[in-house]
């Protein structure tokens, strides 16, 4: 933190009001339950309407205000959002004949409350067509609790393929390392959880899928349903922007928002590209800047006035050059990701700017995810290139240091000169060499809150004080990690046998060898997978070649066989032993893997 929190314009009132502005009604009282009546969502961050506590970071406080907003607004004539139920917001288009729902939120659950809400004040409007702005789950996941799918469904090309890489193929992992970055188990309170810097919480309802209808492939695409123009303008990995000329209102997804957006998510992702969406915004800033009265986002709130928004697009355009940029200039310089990430500093504008702070993304991390997409992991430095993992270098560092006992009094001095960043470094190796050292457990706890409590970022905090609960109380299981059962009945073929090649324990399967060819009767298509080395190869089209085993059989059938679900009526030729021996290959994730000790 290089800016001082006096230089920051705190009296500026002008995000509450636009915060609250259009207001109509909120959802009372705001709890949302599934079916046989688990809370999914609701209201238990009144505090935050209290002065900011000293167990907090006054900027983040002010952002954590902003987001507890919820209800029902009107955007302009036609426009509708409904947040503070969800992760993000359900933003409505009033059409002809009824309403088209744009980012369904994440839950069933909620996204029926909010257009419940909705309705309550606008009357029973149908819904009329659905637009998913983004592949993550928060933007499509509660699309059943608004349609049952019979309505088009739009979302940029290439949409399913980025759901089953965010959901799919590393979801366990993800959804381990989500427990931290939503704070899902502390208490929301001064001393707990604040929301995530983008929004409060990830609500923990039903997830669903409609498969997109129609793909949006380029810029300046235009389509028309139930009377409401759009014009699409789509970015990298799945997302897509929109005009809606005849409002004059641009929805801007993900692209720019109230504060930095991050390159990198701490939950794990694949390096977004910062020079592309450079270009992204200063094409938005060209095609839309002129066109538009109202800004609104998948979340936070809505932003007005054309000259307001394009100084708003122009700023996250320039934030997201200035990173790209100044990090390649330094690792050209030879600095690695950490020195370029504690070096940068941000323009006097940037960092003065509310819109730019780092609520859930940070510079120094989208700096290391710029110089990890150019240069990976590897600084180039000998010592780095075959380390001993964590927890046997832990091991060693505290044997040289003179047992844990002396880490921890290390610790302690550091702790007492305010230097928590590097006591965390310490007692992390104590921690990691004996994990029953409860002096260095109880004290890196303190540390990690205290860190937690100075952090401006929103994700940093639940990340600390996720790891000090940790310490303290054990493991907190993840609720989410699997597919569900919409996107999993969205696959291909292709994308099925991909999830199975993933989990195959591949040392166990070093010997063996075998090959099955799969009819899949209702798509008409032949498929062959051969296990080879260790590895499952999957070919499409395969030659006339025998197999261990031949199976005629349905989609369905096919995702029931692969998940060890009884199947009736499957056509088969050759030995079902081979079946038997892949399934017996196959590894289950470690959905509650240890993250503070090792």
């Amino acid at each position: 933190m290089r800016l001082d929190m006096a230089d920051l314009p705190f009296g500026d009132r002008r995000d509450f009001e636009d915060a609250d502005r259009g207001f109509l009604a909120k959802l009372d009282p705001t709890v949302i339950k599934t079916a046989d009546g688990r809370v999914v969502w609701d209201d238990s961050y009144g505090f935050l309407r209290e002065d900011c506590p000293e167990t907090a970071h006054p900027s983040l406080w002010r952002q954590a205000q902003l987001c507890a907003r919820h209800g029902l607004y009107e955007v302009c004539e036609g426009i509708y959002q409904v947040r503070g139920l969800d992760l993000t917001n359900l933003t409505l288009v009033e059409g002809e004949r009824g309403v088209l729902v744009i980012d369904p939120l994440l839950s069933t659950e909620c996204a029926a409350a909010a257009l419940k809400l909705y309705r309550a004040h606008r009357g029973d409007r149908p819904v009329t067509g659905v637009i998913y702005t983004s592949a993550q789950a928060d933007h499509y996941g509660g699309v059943r609790g608004v349609t049952d799918g019979a309505v088009p469904v739009l979302a940029a090309a290439g949409f399913m393929e980025h759901a089953v890489a965010e959901s799919l193929h590393a979801g366990p992992a993800m959804a381990r390392r989500s427990v931290y970055l939503h704070g899902v188990a502390l208490p929301r309170s001064p001393e707990g959880h604040l929301g995530c810097g983008l929004g409060l919480a990830a609500s923990t309802g039903t997830t669903s899928l409609v498969p997109p209808t129609l793909d949006i492939a380029r810029t300046g695409q235009e389509e028309l349903i139930d009377g409401v123009r759009m014009v699409f303008h789509p970015g990298a990995l799945a997302e897509t922007s929109l005009l809606l000329p005849d409002r004059r209102a641009l929805y801007l997804a993900d692209s720019a928002g109230r504060g930095q957006p991050d390159l990198l998510p701490p939950r794990g992702a694949a390096v977004r590209d910062a020079r592309a969406r450079v270009r992204h915004l200063t094409e938005a800033i060209t095609l839309f800047g002129g066109r538009a009265d109202v800004a609104c986002a998948a979340h936070y709130w809505p932003l007005w006035g054309r000259d307001n928004i394009v100084g708003f697009l122009t700023r996250h355009r320039d934030l997201y050059a200035y990173l790209h940029d100044q990090t390649l200039r330094l690792l050209n310089k030879g600095l690695t990701g950490p020195e370029i990430a504690e070096t940068l500093r941000l323009p006097p504008e940037l960092e003065r700017c509310w819109h730019t702070r780092g609520y859930h993304g940070s510079a120094g991390h989208n700096a290391k995810a710029v110089y990890q997409r150019y240069l990976g992991w590897f600084d180039g430095n000998p010592a780095h290139l075959w380390e001993h993992p964590p927890r046997e270098s832990a091991i060693r560092y505290v044997e040289c240091l003179g047992g844990g006992a002396a880490v921890v009094a290390f610790a302690r001095r550091y702790i007492d000169e305010n230097d928590l960043r590097f006591a965390a470094q310490l007692l992390n190796h104590a921690v990691f060499a004996d994990e029953g050292n409860k002096e260095a457990r109880d004290l890196l706890a303190e540390v990690y809150t205290r860190l937690g409590h100075g952090a401006e970022n929103g994700t940093w905090r639940n990340f600390y004080l996720m790891g000090a609960l940790e310490l303290a109380e054990g493991i907190v299981p993840a609720t989410a990690g699997t597919a569900s059962p919409d996107l999993l009945a969205a696959l291909t073929v292709e994308q099925i046998f991909e999830s199975i090649a993933i989990r195959l324990d591949g040392p166990r399967a070093w010997h063996e060898r075998l090959s099955i060819d799969w009819y899949v009767t209702d798509l008409g298509e032949r498929h062959r997978m051969t296990l080879s080395n260790g590895a499952l190869i999957h070919q499409a089209n395969p030659p006339d070649e025998s197999a261990d085993l031949t199976l005629k059989l349905t989609k369905t059938q096919l995702v029931g066989l692969l998940t060890g679900k009884g199947v009736e009526g499957v056509e088969r030729a050759g030995s079902t032993a081979a079946l038997q021996r892949l399934i017996a290959l196959l590894d289950r994730p470690t959905p509650d893997f240890a993250i503070v000790t090792a």
